[in-house]
């Protein structure tokens, strides 16, 4: 219950937001390392503008970053492993994607986590209406899981604390158990409240985190030629535990490729106006009649940019 005051006000902490900040202090000494990067977006998005003005239909950007962070992992599945005990590694086969949704709640923007489970085996368009669908969920359905939680909450912080180390122990001992709450990679939007470039970093994570800063635009180069172009910030978090620096850039490299290419976004009900079919990649740049390059991958869209 809010309580006001001459010059100021007191409003509840969210049982959420307690349960985040005692999982960060346990994660917070998690060895990670970051890395940054600028990544050429603008075919994905001049494709998503134009399908809106055609359609009316807003397709989620952050579902389309999903889809190639799921397809990455699943080319590089040791960028998803995770400890069991001391001395063996799991890699699962699927790829759950763990991220954040923000829904109002009684009047409150509220983020819950939502899982997308075997992204890897989803098309963009499958992906777009799960997040689109979680987005409008009920929100006391969403909150089920948290009504089970509510007296250890009571509880002073450093009880908290200790029950969420017992917890941290048992996902060690049992990786479905953290695969099933948390996913095996984690994505966090955060680009998409503000103009321009920016990096975001996350607090601690356990896993695999990309973290989606904003979009700038500057000049760059396509086709030999200077050109205005729109660049994504991302950040992306591995676990020193897991993952050393070699394959980290791997995955990063391919990653970037993907996005860059517009990997998924055939997967819409429009036309795309140029295709690579599978067999077709020997042709030159000139048969594929494209403005500006992106890059070339098999089985994968070449977007048009105006």
């Amino acid at each position: 219950m809010k309580q006001k005051h001459a010059d100021y006000h007191v409003v509840p902490y969210s049982k959420i937001r307690r349960l985040l900040s005692a999982f960060l202090r346990r994660v917070e000494r998690t060895p990670t390392i970051h890395g940054l990067l600028e990544v050429d977006v603008t075919g994905a998005r001049t494709f998503l503008r134009e399908h809106k003005e055609r359609t009316g239909e807003a397709l989620s950007f952050t579902a389309f970053i999903a889809t190639c962070l799921a397809k990455a992992v699943d080319e590089h599945k040791v960028m998803q492993a995770t400890r069991k005990g001391r001395k063996h590694l799991v890699i699962f086969d699927d790829v759950d994607v763990y991220t954040p949704i923000e829904r109002d709640v009684a009047g409150e923007k509220l983020t819950i986590t939502y899982i997308i489970r075997a992204a890897n085996r989803k098309t963009f368009r499958e992906i777009n209406r799960e997040i689109r669908a979680a987005q409008v969920q009920d929100v006391t359905q969403a909150l089920e899981g948290f009504k089970a939680l509510p007296w250890f909450l009571l509880l002073p912080t450093f009880l908290i604390s200790w029950f969420f180390g017992i917890f941290w122990w048992m996902l060690r001992r049992d990786p479905q158990l953290g695969k099933k709450y948390g996913g095996t990679v984690g994505l966090t939007a955060v680009g998409m409240f503000g103009e321009g470039s920016g990096w975001g970093f996350p607090a601690g994570t356990p896993q695999l985190n990309v973290t989606v800063g904003g979009i700038g635009k500057k000049p760059g180069v396509a086709r030999g030629q200077i050109a205005i172009r729109e660049y994504l910030c991302l950040t992306i978090s591995f676990n020193h535990e897991m993952v050393d620096g070699a394959p980290a850039a791997r995955f990063t490299g391919r990653l970037k490729d993907l996005i860059e290419s517009g990997y998924g976004l055939e997967d819409t009900t429009i036309e795309l106006e140029q295709v690579v079919a599978p067999g077709t990649a020997q042709k030159s740049e000139s048969d594929l009649h494209e403005k500006e390059g992106t890059l070339c991958q098999p089985k994968t869209t070449r977007l048009r940019e105006e």
